[in-house]
């Protein structure tokens, strides 16, 4: 992992002038939020997307059925059911077809859903299911997958609600999830080899969920994570990387939250991890910003931005400190302001942010 040094670290805490933006040119904006867009939009909106201050997106799959109509390749993966590349086939020429040009980031969405199977059962579907995903990435000329861990169908990570939790030690079932770990990252690159695996979480989460150590990984709702990700990068090898996308940033205001956030990538959270040397020599730090922040709560006024939990002025200084101390890759999240949608254009979403967007980066 490309970690700053504490010399760095400290201008970042303590200078104005760490954030010029001379480190921000190399760095990737990614757009993931409810506009998410499929293969077709892709191609159709291609142009505006490009017009827009993201090097990307993470983009869904659907897959044809046999009556012509589509289903979700994104949202039903993580299952029983065995998909074949056919099935695949229009979402590939899709990519194949747009003309991405500088908009070149882009990441197809790979779930843990529907999640509802127990580790010691079988998983030669989801196995299968992830190749398929990781080589449609690598034929359409992604970068990788977007690999979204979130237990939003079934409590895959909550070692508490496993099915066998009453029988089988957290010790045996942690071993079993890294072996599971480790299948599926060896799936992934045999699809893609070198590929990046971008993860909306990564250790970040479970460390943050035992209070920095003070709680045991079996009495966290993310717990099992920890030692699935030990097997993934058990299994990396290459040029292939894993970005901890780390969505608890997803509020930060200020250059110390993200500063914290990398002293503790960097050597806090250490005690969940299996393999020290094999997370920094494969996992990066990534952050995301949400844009309109717990906006049930917040608010999101479209006509008084400053009544918004980020201003255009604290949007701007929030992205421009996430991309000086991240390692790549930088994420804005969205519900109610959408940057494209099928009519062309953005809704919702006032000019002064995109300019935020734009000066963040100068």
């Amino acid at each position: 992992m490309k970690f700053f040094s504490a010399f760095v670290v400290s201008l970042l805490l303590y200078s104005d002038a760490a954030l010029s933006g001379a480190e921000t040119k190399s760095k990737k904006l990614i757009e993931f939020g409810w506009d998410e867009p499929d293969t077709a939009f892709l191609r159709a909106h291609i142009e505006e997307m490009r017009n827009t201050p993201f090097d990307g997106c993470v983009f869904h799959v659907d897959y044809r059925k046999a009556d012509g109509g589509k289903g979700r390749f994104t949202w039903e993966a993580w299952g029983e059911r065995v998909f074949t590349k056919g099935e695949l086939a229009d979402a590939l020429a899709e990519l194949k077809a747009t003309k991405f040009g500088r908009f070149d980031r882009n990441f197809l969405r790979f779930n843990t859903t529907p999640g509802k199977l127990d580790w010691f059962d079988g998983h030669s579907a989801v196995l299968t299911n992830s190749y398929l995903a990781a080589r449609l990435a690598h034929e359409g000329h992604c970068p990788g997958l977007l690999f979204d861990i979130e237990q939003y169908e079934g409590p895959l990570f909550d070692y508490r609600k496993q099915r066998d939790a009453k029988s089988k030690s957290w010790e045996i079932y942690a071993a079993q999830v890294r072996r599971r770990g480790r299948e599926v990252m060896q799936s992934f690159q045999s699809g893609y080899p070198d590929l990046t695996v971008f993860l909306t979480f990564g250790y970040s989460l479970p460390w943050a969920e035992t209070e920095n150590g003070r709680k045991p990984l079996a009495d966290c709702h993310y717990g099992l994570l920890a030692p699935f990700l030990d097997g993934m990068l058990e299994a990396a090898h290459g040029q292939t990387r894993l970005v901890d996308g780390c969505e608890l940033s997803y509020g930060y205001k200020t250059t110390e939250q993200f500063v914290a956030a990398r002293k503790a990538a960097q050597q806090g959270l250490l005690p969940i991890v299996g393999d020290a040397e094999s997370y920094r020599k494969y996992m990066e730090l990534g952050f995301g910003i949400w844009l309109d922040q717990d906006w049930r709560k917040h608010g999101w006024d479209v006509a008084g931005v400053s009544k918004n939990y980020f201003t255009p002025g604290t949007f701007q200084a929030s992205v421009r400190s996430a991309l000086n101390i991240c390692d790549q890759y930088v994420w804005i999240y969205s519900e109610s302001p959408h940057w494209w949608n099928e009519s062309g254009g953005p809704s919702k979403l006032p000019e002064e942010y995109v300019e935020a967007l734009k000066k963040a980066r100068e």
